[in-house]
């Protein structure tokens, strides 16, 4: 029992101070209801800490940061599919195996990608399906709405719901994206894209890091990070699944995983 509880309270310090550099990813969202989105996993450590998508039966894909430095938690992680209530209800399996992107840099969240292989398959039905990924190099025109969902909190330094949060968010010019962090000295890559509003309001916050993004039943994107929640001129940052370093990243790991 101690060493469960010293294990718990290393890992909050430890990934505390991670989610802290980006505050992870809803604000002003809406209850949304498994069926609707049963690709959408969650990542728990005895808590929700991040999300994830269901590309398999048994692999789900996240950001890096949701599995950087977490070896030595493996066995106490599970992942959580087919429930719009977080910690209730719903299927469960542990990690097997973690496949990173061998270029994640953790300064500024580049190559922000994980697959993530389960001790077992989900069972599919009406609450759980996976979700297919966009297509390499496929491009998003700018203006076009994408809809985040995810268990984090409801605003910056707020509380975390007990119920599935869905928002809808918008695409930005990658060029507006780069200009308006260079401001705060932040790098926006070609490995990342960027959804919200330059008024802010709507947007994805603490824990929701991993979670996706998603435009007509389509994967587009990974919770990756930004500057706090829901500022204006600020918006949502998130590993671009049609970049063809982060999609060849994702096939690879699943032929390893085969």
């Amino acid at each position: 029992m101690f060493r469960l509880v010293f294990t718990v309270a290393l890992f909050a310090m430890t990934y505390g101070r991670q989610v802290a550099q980006s505050e992870g990813r809803i604000v002003e969202g809406k209850d949304a209801e498994i069926e609707d989105y049963p690709y959408q996993l969650s990542l728990e450590f005895l808590f929700h800490f991040c999300g994830a998508s269901l590309i398999r039966p048994n692999v789900a894909v996240t950001a890096a940061y949701c599995t950087h430095k977490i070896d030595d938690y493996k066995p106490y992680l599970s992942v959580s599919a087919g429930s719009s209530l977080v910690h209730e209800g719903g299927q469960e399996a542990n990690i097997l195996n973690i496949c990173s992107h061998p270029k994640y840099d953790s300064a500024i969240l580049d190559y922000d990608v994980s697959v993530i292989l389960l001790d077992q398959s989900f069972v599919l039905g009406a609450r759980v399906q996976t979700i297919p990924l966009q297509p390499v190099n496929d491009e998003i025109p700018t203006g076009t709405v994408a809809t985040v969902t995810g268990w984090g909190t409801l605003q910056e330094n707020g509380s975390l719901p007990e119920k599935l949060q869905a928002v809808q968010v918008q695409k930005i010019e990658f060029s507006d994206c780069v200009e308006l962090y260079s401001h705060h000295n932040k790098t926006v890559t070609d490995r990342m894209v960027c959804f919200g509003f330059t008024e802010s309001g709507k947007d994805a916050c603490k824990y929701d890091s991993g979670g996706p993004l998603v435009i007509n039943g389509i994967l587009v994107g990974l919770g990756s990070w930004e500057i706090g929640c829901a500022k204006p001129n600020q918006p949502g940052v998130y590993t671009k699944i049609s970049h063809p370093e982060i999609n060849s990243h994702i096939n690879e790991c699943l032929t390893k995983f085969e």
